[in-house]
């Protein structure tokens, strides 16, 4: 069952401006984690206004459990939480009051919102921490407890925002393992990231958005199916020249330092490679195979260039 239905979705801030959002429809399934990827000025950010409530659209439709985000906003609030990428907690409070004044604010009763605030500091590894000051919590504990906070008045749709973007990597670990956790548990979650290892690790499907539109949603494993091949031979060859490989169905190659640098996506063997390089009277520096990721994906579908 869909918990997020986006059909025709579109967003024009001023008149005479382009479209950030040209159209989009989406769903997202209840209980899985959704991937919403794309370069910067793609339309994330306006797609995900849109169903938090903070953007109004300009055509199209939006529903979060059934409510429409621009008539039945606050029912649509009580269904979300949204985990920011700038921490936003008051730094001046504990990290228990941040969470019971948050709960307070959605109507929860005085002993159960002490209650549910301490069991989210536990889970979230964060117990023996509830009474000190915020200001004193390192920007992992920072992120855990936004997350903590976020789940108080326990939401049907969680979206965060970069989650993990300069976090060490234990608290990245375990922040992974949190979502993984939370999915378990039947929390649905969306995740707009620019860490395609992430993505790839977490989300069940993904949707990769350009100039406004939604160009490729599957999972994983079948957005990598939109590569060229989906497996290859990453190579470096002496000399800059580039070698020609009948059997490759495509290379991406460059030259430096006086070596050829090339990935080589397609069916072609190591012993395939290796008689074309000695053919061509070349010297085999180095030789791997490969997988597509999702890394590959995203910049085939979007290019090279900066945004």
């Amino acid at each position: 069952m869909s918990l997020v239905v986006v059909e025709g979705l579109r967003k024009r801030y001023a008149a005479n401006a382009p479209e950030a959002v040209a159209g989009i429809d989406f769903e997202v399934l209840e209980g899985e984690i959704f991937g919403l990827l794309g370069p910067n000025g793609a339309g994330k950010t306006t797609t995900i206004g849109t169903i938090t409530t903070r953007v109004k659209p300009t055509g199209g439709r939006v529903t979060v459990d059934g409510f429409d985000v621009a008539r039945d906003a606050v029912a649509v609030k009580q269904r979300i939480a949204v985990v920011p990428q700038r921490p936003n907690l008051d730094r001046s409070l504990t990290a228990i009051e941040n969470l019971v004044f948050h709960a307070a604010y959605f109507g929860t009763g005085r002993a159960e919102r002490r209650r549910r605030a301490q069991a989210m500091l536990d889970q979230m590894g964060l117990g023996e921490r509830a009474s000190d000051k915020v200001d004193n919590y390192s920007g992992g504990m920072a992120q855990r407890l936004m997350i903590a906070r976020a789940l108080m008045h326990e939401p049907r749709l969680l979206i965060l925002d970069e989650p993990t973007t300069g976090l060490d990597p234990q608290s990245r670990l375990y922040l992974w393992e949190t979502m993984s956790d939370l999915r378990a548990r039947g929390v649905t979650l969306m995740l707009t990231t620019h860490d395609m290892v992430e993505a790839d690790r977490l989300c069940d499907r993904i949707a990769i958005v350009d100039h406004g539109r939604i160009i490729a949603l599957d999972t994983p494993r079948g957005l990598r199916r939109l590569l060229p091949a989906e497996h290859g031979l990453e190579v470096t060859l002496s000399g800059p020249e580039p070698l020609e490989i009948d059997a490759a169905e495509n290379v991406e190659a460059g030259a430096e330092d006086d070596r050829w640098h090339a990935r080589i996506y397609g069916d072609l063997t190591p012993g395939e490679l290796a008689e074309a390089v000695r053919d061509a009277g070349r010297e085999l520096i180095e030789l791997r195979r490969m997988e597509g990721s999702l890394e590959d994906v995203f910049v085939h579908l979007t290019g090279r260039e900066l945004r």
